[in-house]
């Protein structure tokens, strides 16, 4: 049986294919590819941090901090400590390899040129929170606990650790405290946003949290970066420790580095929608402070902090039909 050759014609290119408008906006697109917050180490290798990876190890430290709660399933008997351990290096492993990338690329952005530090100082970040998880999962215990306690609607601690919002946003805050503490850049912020974006709680990492502490509901609370806040503290929905305006340089800018976010000492309840602002404003121990109150000045302990009761305006409607004259509304001119 006879078969057909093809035949190349000699000489002849392939045909380039028409340029579209979707590979001209790629070629525009990816010049961001040579911009300077993305460049290329002096390896060749790109210096940032990969998102994906880090809400995956995320995600793989809260199941291992909550095993059996979080994660892929329940855990079984003993049997299942090595694939627990196996979880925990892979975390491990990939976490390194992020942290070191941030590390260099903050290296690489403050042109330091073979410092050396980079490696040391990722294998002191990834190592501190590593052999610090037993005493993060015993501080996420006790706020399971204040949880429970604090909500008559928890029906069990369980129900706490496997729905509240405010755990995971709590979680990930401890979590990324540890590296943000030790001046791991860029890495801290994402897995705080990552919990900001699921729950709507915003923690910023730099926060300085005590043990015991409880958001209830959870919804639009904001916490500055350089808040303080005691042990056993409970916040409702809506709350924000923030900041007053920012002094600047005298460049105009910002200054970083100061202190401008509120203190909140034990034992303290805030209320819902309540806004307390300024680096030099303390909520004395035990204090409560009412729903929709501002407060940009400090206050002593055992405190108790409300707007005044507005008067609203009742009236009793008329029959169906037949407003009474309460009940008519005229235009003011």
């Amino acid at each position: 049986m006879k078969t057909r050759s093809k035949k190349v014609a000699v000489g002849r290119t392939k045909p380039v294919p028409p340029k579209t408008a979707a590979s001209a906006v790629a070629q525009t697109l990816f010049t961001c590819n040579r911009c300077t917050l993305r460049r290329r180490g002096r390896e060749g290798e790109y210096l940032l941090p990969s998102r994906r990876a880090v809400h995956e190890i995320l995600d793989a430290l809260i199941g291992i901090l909550f095993p059996g709660c979080h994660g892929h399933g329940p855990l079984g008997d003993e049997t299942d400590e090595p694939c627990f351990a196996k979880e925990l290096a892979k975390a491990e492993k990939s976490l390194r390899e992020q942290v070191g990338r941030a590390f260099r690329y903050r290296c690489e952005q403050e042109h330091c040129v073979g410092c050396g530090k980079c490696g040391e100082n990722a294998a002191a970040a990834v190592d501190a929170l590593i052999t610090g998880l037993p005493s993060l999962q015993e501080t996420l215990q006790e706020d399971i606990e204040a949880a429970y306690e604090g909500d008559p609607a928890a029906n069990s601690a369980m129900e706490v650790v496997m729905s509240y919002p405010a755990i995971q946003a709590i979680a990930a805050q401890r979590i990324a405290h540890v590296l943000y503490d030790r001046g791991v850049p860029l890495i801290p912020r994402i897995m705080t946003e990552l919990a900001h974006s699921r729950t709507g709680i915003d923690i910023h990492p730099g926060a300085k949290i005590g043990r015991r502490f409880f958001i209830d509901h959870g919804t639009g609370v904001v916490i500055g970066e350089t808040a303080v806040i005691g042990n056993n503290v409970k916040l409702y929905q809506g709350v924000t420790l923030g900041a007053l305006s920012f002094p600047k340089g005298a460049d105009g800018k910002p200054i970083k580095g100061i202190k401008r976010h509120p203190e909140v000492r034990d034992n303290v309840t805030i209320y819902a929608e309540a806004t307390i602002l300024g680096g030099d404003t303390v909520i004395g121990e035990g204090s409560e402070i009412g729903g929709n109150v501002w407060l940009t000045h400090s206050v002593p302990a055992r405190s108790r902090v409300h707007n005044r009761q507005p008067a609203p305006h009742i009236h009793e409607r008329g029959e169906k039909g037949t407003p009474s004259p309460s009940d008519i509304w005229y235009p003011v001119i």
